[in-house]
């Protein structure tokens, strides 16, 4: 799963001197999180404890803005969300240059916060931005796609993902969600095929689907 984020004392007021996030990803595109894309059942029960930053499969080739201001303004953003204090980052992200605004990562971050809140209807529009920002990466449409099933639109998520970048071929996720819609979708057969290629590329996700009441249908064989 992803790793924890310590809990710090909030500072109204005051701008994180640090972020303690490694936000200094957004200069060195390293990647030191891992992706943030949990399963379908860890939205539901809202236990998302993580800041989604900028990743490495996000970031690959993308060039690095020469701004200042846009560096400062986007960890600090980065520093906020990590403290938990939302109104803050937001802020800090709204500040941004409007030249700036449609760039991957703070096109995640905008999208972390709606997710967080679960509203997945504006939620969904920035996956559809993050899409056309970074075609290449797996993160918006696999976000996209989350959206379109929590209102309901599941069969479109699975078409989504179908059409996605090869880049989604990488991700245990993918095989994971890919197997929760085909559950939905009363493909059981093919549900399992992908759930298997999850729990081949992280043992983590067979634990995990075993708790999942998406994949309930499926529990006494996995």
């Amino acid at each position: 799963m992803l790793p924890r984020i310590a809990r710090h004392a909030k500072h109204p007021g005051r701008r994180p001197v640090c972020a303690p996030l490694e936000c200094n990803v957004l200069y060195k595109y390293c990647a030191k999180i891992r992706a943030v894309h949990l399963p379908i059942a860890e939205w539901q029960r809202g236990t998302v404890d993580t800041v989604m930053t900028v990743t490495d499969f996000l970031a690959s080739g993308l060039l690095i803005p020469n701004s200042v201001d846009f560096k400062r303004q986007f960890r600090a953003a980065c520093g906020y969300a990590e403290l938990g204090m939302t109104a803050e980052s937001i802020a800090e992200l709204n500040a941004i240059d409007d030249e700036f605004q449609h760039r991957p990562e703070v096109l995640q971050l905008r999208l972390h916060h709606l997710m967080r809140k679960k509203q997945w209807s504006r939620a969904l529009t920035i996956s559809r931005r993050l899409c056309r920002a970074a075609p290449d990466a797996s993160a918006g449409f696999l976000h996209a796609g989350f959206c379109l099933h929590q209102i309901g639109r599941t069969r479109e998520a699975k078409e989504l993902l179908l059409r996605g970048p090869t880049a989604l071929l990488k991700e245990p996720i993918y095989y994971y969600n890919m197997g929760c819609y085909e559950v939905l979708l009363g493909n059981l057969k093919d549900a399992r095929a992908h759930l298997q290629i999850s729990f081949k590329m992280d043992s983590s996700f067979r634990d995990l689907a075993k708790r999942d009441p998406d994949l309930r249908p499926l529990h006494t064989t996995l």
